[in-house]
């Protein structure tokens, strides 16, 4: 069966700005929409959880580093002319 889709009045696309052009349908699981005048296009869950987030692998790990104990920090002083003078 083919999910009835509405207009909805005096909505805004996100991507092209244009008025009552985006269009909404939804489905047992999610709610969607679209432009008729771009390609914008969108979905979510309608049951108002959020979207499954994408699962961690190895590729898209992000490794946070431990600071290195022994480091100095670098101290940055004002110059004490004030001014910088061209010689």
């Amino acid at each position: 069966m083919n999910p009835v889709k509405r207009f909805i009045a005096g909505a805004v696309c996100p991507r092209c700005g244009e008025m009552d052009c985006l269009r909404s349908w939804r489905d047992e699981e999610q709610l969607y929409r679209e432009c008729v005048r771009c390609d914008f296009s969108d979905a979510q869950r309608a049951d108002g959880e959020p979207s499954p987030q994408e699962l961690e692998t190895r590729v898209n790990k992000v490794e946070e580093k431990p600071a290195d104990p022994d480091a100095q920090p670098l101290l940055f002083h004002p110059n004490p002319g004030g001014s910088r003078q061209d010689h």
